[in-house]
Order: C-alpha cells, then sequence, then structure tokens
C-alpha cells in the first residue's frame, strides 16, 4: 500500500454529547469544514471507491443520523455510521499485522474521543478473529468535559481509573482473559492518541514520529514512568511538550487514567503500540474486497477512507 496523500484533523465531535445528548453547532460546523476539505482532496484523483465512516460520537448522540445525512448532502461522501462491533473488527484488521510468533490472543484497546473500545482477539494459523469486544461510554473528550472531576489532581485521575477498571471488569469476568494472560501467548496492543503518546515520552522523542513508534514494543514499565512524567507537567507543560501540544492538552491525562484502568486489570510486561487503526482498516478491507472483485470503472472524481469520530 502506497500513501498518496493523508489529513487529519482534531474536530472534538462528541463536545458537550454527554451532557446534552447531542452534537453540538460548533461541533458539527468543524467536521463538515473537516470533511470538505477531504471531499476536495479525493476529488483531484481517480477514484474507485470510497469509504466514510462515523463512529461513537454519532451512534450516541440524538442528532447523530441526522447529521450524518446534513454531511452526506454537503459534502457527497457516502458516509454511514458504523455500529461498534465493525469498528472493532477494522481496528483488529489493521493491527494484527503487529502480531508475532507465539501470539495466540491480543487484547486490543482504542482509547477514543467519545468512547473506549476493547476487542479480545484469537490468532488461528495466521488468522485472526474477534472472540469478543466491548464499547465503553468513556473517551477523552466526555471525561475531560466531566464537571467536578479534573485528571490533573490525583484524586480526579484515580476516580476515573476506579470507575473504567470496574466497567473493564465486568467485560474481562466473562471471557476470563486476565487468567489467559498469565497462561501466556497473549499480546496487549494499543492504538490511540493516548498510547502514542506514552511511547514518545519514554522514547524521549524530540518531535513526535510515526516511524518510530508504529509496531514498538514498549516495556510497561517505561510506559508508567511516560504517564508520570506527563501527570507531573501539569496543563502548561503539556501544551509544550513536543509530543502532545495545544490542541491535545486537555485531552492527555483522560487518556491516560483509562490506560492505567487498562494496565490494572489486565497487567502485562509489554504493549504493542500501533500508530493505525481504523482508517488503516479501511484501506485494507477495501483492497482485499477490491482484489477479489471484478474491477469497477473509475469514479470521476483510486481508494480513499474517511473515518469521522
Amino acid at each position: 500500500m502506497k500513501v498518496v496523500d493523508s489529513y487529519s484533523r482534531v474536530v472534538r465531535l462528541g463536545e458537550g454529547l454527554a451532557a446534552t445528548g447531542c452534537l453540538s453547532e460548533d461541533a458539527m460546523g468543524r467536521a463538515i469544514t473537516a470533511l470538505q476539505a477531504c471531499a476536495q482532496k479525493m476529488l483531484r484523483r481517480p477514484l474507485r471507491r470510497i469509504l466514510a465512516v462515523a463512529t461513537e460520537a454519532c451512534r450516541q448522540a440524538g442528532n447523530g443520523a441526522a447529521f450524518i445525512q446534513h454531511a452526506r448532502d454537503i459534502t457527497g461522501l457516502p458516509l454511514r455510521i458504523i455500529p461498534a462491533r465493525e469498528e472493532a473488527e477494522l481496528a483488529m484488521e489493521s493491527c494484527t499485522p503487529l502480531l508475532r510468533a507465539g501470539d495466540r490472543r491480543a487484547l486490543l484497546f482504542d482509547i477514543g474521543g467519545g468512547s473506549t473500545e476493547i476487542a479480545w482477539i484469537r490468532r488461528e494459523g495466521g488468522t485472526a478473529s474477534l472472540i469478543g469486544y466491548v464499547s465503553l461510554p468513556l473517551g477523552v473528550v466526555t471525561l475531560a468535559e466531566r464537571a467536578n472531576l479534573c485528571c490533573y489532581t490525583p484524586k480526579g485521575f484515580d476516580t476515573v481509573v476506579d470507575e473504567v477498571a470496574e466497567a473493564l471488569a465486568r467485560f474481562d469476568r466473562v471471557h476470563c482473559i486476565g487468567q489467559e494472560m498469565r497462561a501466556g501467548g497473549v499480546r496487549l496492543m494499543g492504538t490511540s492518541g493516548t498510547v502514542t503518546t506514552l511511547a514518545g515520552v519514554a522514547l524521549a522523542l524530540p518531535r513526535y514520529s510515526r516511524p518510530l513508534i508504529d509496531g514498538k514494543v514498549l516495556d510497561c514499565e517505561a510506559a508508567d514512568q511516560a504517564l508520570r512524567d506527563l501527570f507531573a507537567l501539569g496543563r502548561d507543560g503539556l501544551r509544550s511538550h513536543p509530543c502532545v501540544g495545544p490542541e491535545r492538552a486537555d485531552f492527555v491525562l483522560p487518556g491516560c487514567a483509562i490506560y492505567a484502568a487498562i494496565r490494572r486489570v489486565w497487567p502485562s510486561s509489554c504493549v504493542t503500540v500501533a500508530d493505525r487503526g481504523l482508517r488503516e482498516g479501511m484501506l485494507q478491507r477495501m483492497m482485499r474486497e477490491e482484489g477479489a472483485a471484478p474491477r469497477r470503472p473509475p469514479f470521476t472524481a483510486r481508494h480513499a477512507a474517511a473515518p469521522l469520530s
């Protein structure tokens, strides 16, 4: 696969969702602006197929479906809201190439803006399949917006860890994941801005570098120390940190609290860091299906994927 163009913007689509149950006008405006930029980039190339999806924020929002229809009308992109299981399957598809010989299971976590997805994966004969998944309505944006909760204080941070760990423990009891991890052959994998930031800090990178992060097997003790270092920085320090920056400073510690809960429920000696996820899974699925199907005539507008969350 050769990437010919890439575009990413932090739109915070789920901003205010927890309080109102709906997407806000400002958030929808930011998302539409970003989607228009994506559409303009796509129209410059001879596309055969477009896959564009929306995830948890639109699943939760009372006006999520209406927003998606509005976005379709304005941009021409064939957007659709995907269920949590499909989101987990796409993340699995993108990350399973990072598994190694001897890995019979994988526990994949994706800490998003409006939710956290956990995928429990079976690997047999080079093929990965989804055993189970859970989507928790706890993400970095929703937690950052909670009244009377501040992850910048030890008490607030621990409150989030306790809440997330309790929810994860229920999923663990269903699938006996902790028992499987103690038996060996289970790889802990993370795909999200939280875990890639922890890796960047642990490696003391002067600036974030995807080639140095994607597929990195990070010692969990080093990741835990990176978490402590980020917590000690405070808001101003996070804004100026080269692996964080002002756009993401408010969301790093809520993400770290979710990561700490994952570590509490499922202790592991290392975590594989994936700077890949939903978008790469979409691309891989399209290329696989394209290879199996008759070639289609080109759109007037090659393959393009646009996830929205």
